[in-house]
């Protein structure tokens, strides 16, 4: 029996009883086997919602689709910009501008999940890529975060390499979605990137990640055998063994003679 998609009030209605699964998507194919696999929560670039075909790939999932404040522009912009997506299908949108933005949005209905912790378009606040929140006086910070996006009216906050002890201790006493990237089971999802997951990421592993699968090893073999193939194929053509005979069509002998007449009568 195929799942219903939640609503706001349904995740709402979760917070604290089991933890929810979210991961960030890039692709149809990974938004479908997302699908399949039975996550709840996934955050995808704009384009991917805007796609036709999504919602045929991935029609229970709760999609969050976002942007960094900076490609978007102003309060106004985003507005725009969360009422196209939301037109779309799109069931929350992500939002890492300030609270006056995420205002403005939420007194048009749209429901926004915010970000808190290591956000990474505003790093240079927090001292670079790192833990935020380990001392009493950051973890305040953190926590004076939420309710200023809770009293912006955000749905949810995406809660990024905080304290498992701080994270959790904020997840108790607001009524925000909290999200959990590298921040421990305390929150109401736990929330990793498919690249990951996958091992498609070549580049710096975050220490809350975990690979399941090594595609990028498969991607190295399957290039070596696209490099092969390429190379077998110019060798044939440069042997004459391709085209075969197989490979190409023939005349009726009588229209060729027909033809053969016609062409000489031209020249």
């Amino acid at each position: 029996m195929s799942r219903k998609r939640p609503t706001v009030a349904d995740l709402r209605a979760m917070k604290g009883k089991r933890q929810l699964t979210m991961l960030r998507v890039l692709t149809l194919e990974e938004a479908e086997a997302a699908e399949r696999a039975g996550v709840d929560i996934v955050s995808v670039p704009p384009e991917l919602v805007l796609n036709p075909q999504y919602r045929d790939a991935a029609p229970s999932l709760f999609t969050m689709p976002g942007e960094n404040f900076f490609e978007i522009g102003t309060a106004d912009d985003f507005v725009r910009w969360s009422f196209r997506l939301y037109k779309a299908g799109a069931d929350a949108v992500y939002c890492s501008a300030g609270y006056a933005t995420i205002k403005r949005m939420a007194d048009d209905a749209i429901p926004v999940i915010g970000h808190v912790g290591l956000i990474p378009s505003r790093a240079t606040w927090t001292g670079g890529f790192k833990a935020v929140g380990k001392t009493a006086d950051t973890a305040m910070q953190v926590f004076e975060a939420v309710k200023q996006l809770e009293a912006a009216g955000a749905i949810g906050a995406e809660i990024e390499v905080v304290p498992v002890e701080v994270a959790k201790a904020i997840s108790e006493r607001t009524s925000l979605i909290m999200l959990s990237m590298g921040a421990g089971t305390g929150c109401d999802a736990q929330y990793l990137f498919a690249e990951d997951i996958l091992g498609t990421n070549r580049g710096h592993m975050p220490r809350h990640s975990k690979v399941y699968r090594n595609f990028a090893a498969e991607y190295d073999r399957l290039q070596r055998e696209r490099i092969a193939a390429f190379s077998e194929y110019v060798a044939d053509v440069n042997s004459g063994a391709y085209p075969e005979d197989r490979h190409i069509v023939h005349m009726d002998p009588g229209e060729l003679t027909l033809f053969m007449k016609k062409v000489d009568a031209k020249v």
